[in-house]
């Protein structure tokens, strides 16, 4: 697994791990998404722990997004520092790991959202791209509930542009040509490791299935985030040492890199999006 991870990974800017978790494990966590989705509606949720779909009535109880499960709830908690995890991480990136951050995408049958082309690395500059994504299948995804599509081997390319009229859009504003793309469909239970820099989107749910995807993100103690105002704040409390040493310095690997600048707050990618949508119609 070890020579499969680093050579898949260094060439296409992901890799696929099918069966990471088995069933006891996924069903503990969905239990668990179960109990942190119930009672909550559109018109009564706590937004600092939850984004519900908008497209539904004021009583709807779609949840979109869970915010930072690994932090705020036990058992994904510990599947953060689950050692077979960090294990796989430290091939990729070395001894010294620590935790950025982690939400769960939800995509409920027949409505869950679209997530237009972006990078990872646009949203958090770092000094370094030893960061990367765990998305962790809990249900069996495919083309038509919304699984993942990545761009193969343009993690090593530049960062494409997510700047429209002077702010951060949160996609990719130039074309992309999506003939290149590669579903990565997968059984529940399967984790793609991948790149900061790797192009991804999904699109809508159209089947009658769920498609909840848990994500986790990891990067080399030695990657520090770059000030882009008060965001970096926000980004970086969840961040923890998940084993090794703390890094006494920092890396550097890009002569320079875009800050994204935002125009307003907004709580999650889903809300940039739509913002920049919104302005293009």
């Amino acid at each position: 697994m070890k020579t499969l991870q680093g050579e898949e990974y260094l060439k296409n800017g992901y890799v696929q791990y099918p069966g990471f978790l088995d069933a006891g494990q996924i069903k503990t966590l969905l239990a668990e998404i179960d109990r942190i989705s119930d009672g909550n509606t559109l018109e009564s949720h706590d937004k600092t722990r939850l984004e519900m779909e908008p497209q539904q009535e004021p009583d709807g109880r779609l949840v979109r997004r869970i915010y930072e499960p690994c932090t705020h709830y036990a058992p994904f908690r510990d599947l953060s520092e689950m050692p077979e995890l960090l294990d796989a991480l430290e091939i990729l990136l070395g001894p010294n790991l620590s935790f950025h951050y982690s939400k769960i995408n939800m995509k409920p049958p027949a409505i869950g959202s679209v997530v237009e082309w972006h990078q990872d690395l646009s949203y958090y500059p770092l000094t370094n791209s030893s960061s990367l994504a765990v998305l962790i299948y809990l249900d069996d995804a495919d083309v038509e509930n919304g699984c993942l599509q990545v761009l193969p081997g343009r993690h090593n390319g530049r960062l494409l542009d997510h700047v429209k009229d002077g702010y951060f859009a949160g996609k990719i504003v130039e074309p992309v040509d999506e003939s290149q793309a590669v579903p990565v469909e997968g059984k529940a239970g399967s984790a793609i490791f991948m790149h900061c820099m790797t192009p991804h989107a999904s699109v809508t749910n159209r089947s009658n299935r769920a498609r909840r995807t848990l994500i986790l993100s990891y990067r080399a103690a030695d990657s520090f985030p770059i000030y882009s105002g008060d965001v970096t704040g926000e980004l970086e409390k969840s961040t923890r040492l998940v084993r090794g040493k703390p890094a006494d310095y920092a890396r550097f690997s890009f002569q320079q890199f875009p800050i994204p600048r935002r125009k307003q707050h907004v709580a999650s990618l889903y809300e940039l999006q739509e913002l920049s949508r919104k302005q293009t119609a």
